[in-house]
């Protein structure tokens, strides 16, 4: 059999095997799974030994990035594991608006521009806004240690850890010491899925990614009250922050931003659908003996 043959009856193997385990799309996952295995250069026996330990995995429940090991975000390849969160395209929204602010205040390629990820898991957000922004420097921070160290794993190996700056701690913490401050803008995507919702008909997120990506507390809104604060004093006058949302949670979070004082413009970015998944608030300018 020729590496043709082989790889035709391994596709054919792995999208059965998918197709058992109730997989919602085998053809295109199937695909990917092939080429998973292509991107390490093992020879045919081998290919067939990967692909299908892989495909049964697959078909177990296991998320397909966690499979193979990565997403695409933003136009890079972003390593994941388990225990950090997969990124999704939705977040893709939240990155693009932070290119186009980026740009609009500094240029096309972002020069001198200024940004903190914030909550940034696998550092897809971080390593998509420099890959786009070249001019951009950017802190990125997480509680969790283990999505520190994979945040500078995905900086380094796409050729962005000289302008991506790592650290581990709670919100802000750790970048007052790092020199983190006159930033253009702030991106966060923070767990904003009420325990509740977890615990009854979104229960189905924690199977395999961990909980602490998703929880945002009793409403879904606890770590957005510590950020609007916090965010204020590592922007430019005139400097943006961006969070993502979950849906309906717009009017909360547009309130909570006004009534903060630090902002004088907010707006709320819809996806696709029409659904307000963005809150970007700008910050308004300093006032002596206030905020």
């Amino acid at each position: 059999m020729d590496i043709t043959e082989g790889e035709d009856a391994l596709i054919t193997a792995i999208r059965n095997i998918l197709m058992l385990g109730g997989v919602d799309d085998p053809v295109a996952e199937s695909e990917r799974i092939l080429a998973g295995t292509r991107d390490r250069d093992l020879e045919l026996a081998d290919m067939w030994e990967r692909g299908v330990s892989m495909a049964r995995t697959r078909a177990s429940g296991v998320p397909l990035s966690y499979v193979l090991g990565c997403q695409r975000f933003m136009g890079v390849e972003i390593e994941v594991n388990p225990g950090v969160l997969i990124p999704r395209s939705e977040t893709e929204l939240l990155g693009w608006e932070a290119v186009a602010r980026l740009r609009e205040a500094r240029g096309g390629h972002g020069l001198g521009a200024r940004v903190i990820d914030m909550c940034c898991g696998s550092g897809n957000l971080a390593c998509g806004i420099a890959h786009a922004v070249p001019g951009a420097e950017i802190w990125a921070s997480d509680l969790m240690e283990d999505c520190a160290v994979l945040t500078m794993r995905n900086a380094k190996r796409l050729g962005l850890g000289s302008r991506i700056h790592v650290a581990a701690g709670d919100l802000f913490e750790p970048l007052a010491v790092m020199g983190a401050s006159g930033c253009d803008v702030i991106v966060c995507n923070p767990p904003y899925i009420s325990s509740h919702r977890l615990n009854r008909d979104r229960q189905d997120l924690l199977n395999h990614e961990p909980r602490q990506a998703f929880d945002g507390g009793p409403y879904g809104l606890s770590i957005y009250q510590r950020l609007v604060h916090d965010a204020a004093s590592f922007l430019l006058t005139g400097g943006w922050l961006l969070l993502e949302l979950g849906v309906g949670q717009a009017a909360s979070l547009d309130l909570l931003l006004q009534r903060s004082g630090y902002y004088d413009h907010i707006e709320l970015v819809p996806d696709p659908q029409g659904e307000a998944r963005v809150a970007a608030a700008r910050r308004g300018p300093l006032v002596t003996g206030g905020h």
